[in-house]
């Protein structure tokens, strides 16, 4: 049986819409959202519900055989896995985002904002400009309005909530979607069902 993480939250409903163009019914998971362990016996697979953040130490450990995580963590986190599928959901950009009319211009450092202060960071560095990056939790929108920070480094798939706090997008850091990561370990010892289960979510994208 492989063991798949499994994101909580927005990627769950179109993990279940992939499995079932893959022709495999995971249905269930939807339905309770206390349980966080399901077991599919007929298609040899298990599935561990947990928080995006986590679901690559699962695999990255061995907890988890395959995961499914937004491509945002990994750039984050370094991660020793496989990657071996883009699974083309979860489908957003992360940028560079600040008040209307931001010019960078004439500022020997920038102080940044963001949930992802190393895919911050590093951005910042290739391009040979200082930042100071501030980690925050949530409502990262709110940081600029208030002048705690010049601009923020976040998720977004519209571009409306940017929007409505009268921030722009200044530059697109990634493309981001969700990839499906193996264990490297796993990828030996159970190399042919994982194989035979990528073949059909690569069919079923």
């Amino acid at each position: 049986m492989i063991t798949i993480a499994t994101p909580r939250g927005r990627l769950l409903e179109e993990t279940v819409e992939l499995f079932k163009r893959a022709s495999i019914d995971i249905t269930e998971i939807i339905g309770d959202s206390r349980k966080l362990i399901f077991e599919f016996e007929e298609e040899g697979i298990r599935l561990l519900i947990v928080r995006p953040t986590d679901v690559a130490s699962y695999v990255e450990y061995g907890a988890a055989d395959c995961g499914i995580v937004g491509k945002d963590t990994l750039m984050e986190q370094d991660c020793n896995l496989y990657e071996p599928l883009d699974l083309g959901i979860g489908e957003c950009k992360m940028v560079v985002a600040a008040p209307r009319g931001f010019e960078k211009s004439g500022k020997s450092s920038l102080r940044i904002a963001s949930k992802y202060p190393k895919i911050a960071s590093d951005f910042y560095n290739k391009k040979g400009i200082t930042t100071e990056v501030i980690k925050l939790y949530g409502s990262v929108e709110l940081a600029p309005i208030i002048g705690l920070c010049d601009a923020i480094v976040d998720l977004t798939a519209s571009g409306e909530t940017l929007k409505k706090n009268d921030l722009e997008i200044v530059e697109v850091v990634a493309e981001i979607s969700a990839k499906f990561v193996v264990n490297k370990v796993s990828m030996k010892i159970k190399s042919e069902e994982i194989k035979e289960l990528l073949v059909k979510l690569e069919e079923a994208r």
